[in-house]
């Protein structure tokens, strides 16, 4: 009999780990924010004293300093710094290593004490890969939040099956790289599922034969496994992923997704906004949806969860992580903060405004600009809505953001004759306009879409509703492709497909030509 097998049969073992999953709750939800903030920030100082970064900054004499004072040294004397900062001042400051950043640096007491066993390797947008640094105890606080994050959902929800179940987890690449002896390098959720607890492996699907699969090839494999398998209750991805997983099981079958996975229980969803594909994801459960939990994780941190019965997440600063806050008013025009920045602790965060992520974390990375946004809508519990990458559709002047963006396809979506699977927006600098360019189940009016998509942000945002007024922008163009159009050419000219790789939703190239990339592959003959 399967270990999953005895643990349906096994009422006494369930209630205990309903009991834990109790008691841990309960023990989360005391938790002091503000106080655990200040905890940990003198925690990182005095761990890090002794390393180069640590005496280059005289954290030594930070050591029993109230938190007021020794952080208004602290962000005084530390600079904000980007990855490439990091890379050059500290990450190979004093080693032969490839300048652009191809290779794993080598970190031994520079940023963080003792040796950098894992990097999660980030391929970026525009720019050469990043290895974050991620420590052992950065593994293991991650390991806690996502126990407290179940325990919540336990606890709200005692009627849950999930203990019993399997979860499916569409991870990105598994492929592990040696960087040298004893040090790996990876998608996070390769190091995640590598190094996870052996006691864990029965729980976590697929395996690691279908998990190194080419995306095309896992993502059939993935389907025909949820559907064959009804131990397995959660789905955990990136929305897209999720949605393409739903509908080649809804493909294979030809029968309702309700009626196909009556024992899916939960959805976790994390690293894009939901917004724009929560309209075709009720629509595939024809509005009998699974429970959706969102979350919000990084390679350099864990930063949120949602609660099972609440709106939106909840800020998680429990987990190794000093947590600052940038006003996003203050971004210079390519939604960066200057290294002095006015940042703020999370003490003294205002609802209502969106914010720019700096983190101090227990990897290493000290005042680091992550390059998300959020915004809280309250304080006590600190909930927030994540609002996108700290990017603007700016070309034109009209610092229009992501989250703008996304709300206007979701606006669309809710018209009945739309379905946008995908998107992308970005500048006809010549032509001073936005090109859309809008990934469809069915091809219907693009007049209706541009007067929706136009309106939208026009009531959203008020620089673009004024320039649009004064002709200094003009109408957008909007152009279709069918509904996997834009995954097809994110494989053939990024390279990048599935798992925890993104499709940019505002054009993140200085010149535009992402976005010219995709309408000429539109264009192309081939395509058809």
């Amino acid at each position: 009999m399967g270990m999953i097998a005895r643990l349906q049969k096994n009422r006494l073992l369930q209630k205990q780990l309903h009991s834990y999953a109790v008691k841990r709750a309960t023990q989360f939800n005391k938790q002091d924010p503000l106080a655990a903030q200040q905890r940990i920030f003198h925690e990182l100082i005095a761990t890090a004293s002794a390393t180069k970064f640590g005496r280059d900054n005289s954290f030594a004499g930070l050591n029993n300093r109230r938190f007021d004072v020794a952080y208004n040294y602290y962000k005084s004397h530390v600079p904000i710094r980007s990855y490439h900062d990091f890379m050059t001042d500290y990450f190979y400051g004093n080693q032969a290593a490839d300048p652009l950043g191809h290779s794993a640096p080598d970190l031994d007491n520079i940023t963080w004490p003792g040796s950098i066993k894992m990097f999660c390797e980030t391929s970026g947008t525009t720019a050469p890969s990043k290895f974050i640094p991620f420590s052992s105890r950065m593994f293991a606080e991650n390991r806690r939040a996502a126990l407290d994050m179940m325990a919540c959902y336990l606890t709200a929800n005692p009627e849950s099956k999930i203990l019993n179940g399997k979860i499916l987890y569409m991870s990105g690449s598994t492929t592990l790289n040696k960087v040298r002896r004893g040090v790996w390098s990876g998608d996070m959720s390769a190091l995640t599922l590598r190094f996870r607890p052996c006691y864990l492996t029965p729980f976590v699907e697929p395996g690691a034969v279908i998990s190194a699969l080419p995306w095309e090839e896992k993502l059939q494999a993935m389907a025909e496994m949820l559907l064959r398998d009804d131990n397995i209750r959660v789905i955990s991805g990136v929305p897209p992923w999720i949605i393409l997983l739903l509908k080649r099981c809804g493909e294979i079958s030809g029968k309702p997704l309700h009626e196909l996975l009556p024992n899916l229980e939960l959805i976790i969803h994390g690293g894009t906004s939901i917004k724009p594909y929560r309209n075709e994801l009720e629509n595939l459960f024809e509005g009998r949806l699974p429970h959706l939990l969102e979350l919000l994780p990084s390679s350099e941190a864990f930063m949120a969860f949602q609660q099972f019965g609440e709106q939106q997440m909840r800020l998680t600063p429990y987990y190794g992580t000093f947590f600052e806050f940038v006003r996003f008013e203050d971004l210079d025009s390519q939604g960066k903060p200057a290294p002095f920045a006015d940042a703020i602790p999370l003490e003294e965060v205002e609802t209502g405004q969106r914010y720019a992520v700096i983190l101090s974390t227990c990897s290493g990375l000290w005042r680091y600009h992550i390059g998300d946004t959020i915004c809280f809508t309250a304080t006590s519990p600190h909930y927030i809505e994540f609002t996108g990458r700290d990017r603007f559709l700016d070309k034109l002047e009209e610092k229009v953001t992501q989250a703008e963006v996304e709300l206007a396809v979701a606006n669309l979506n809710l018209n009945d004759h739309w379905n946008v699977r995908e998107f992308m927006v970005g500048a006809d600098i010549p032509a001073r306009r936005h090109q859309w360019v809008l990934a469809v189940q069915d091809v219907v009016d693009v007049a209706d879409a541009t007067r929706i998509l136009d309106a939208t942000l026009c009531e959203l945002n008020a620089d673009y509703a004024a320039f649009r007024s004064q002709g200094r922008i003009n109408a957008p163009v909007v152009m279709l492709m069918p509904e996997d159009g834009i995954y097809q050419w994110s494989q053939l000219e990024r390279g990048k497909l599935g798992g925890q790789s993104k499709i940019p939703h505002i054009d993140p190239t200085p010149d535009s030509s992402m976005i010219a990339s995709l309408c000429g592959f539109q264009a192309d003959p081939a395509f058809k």
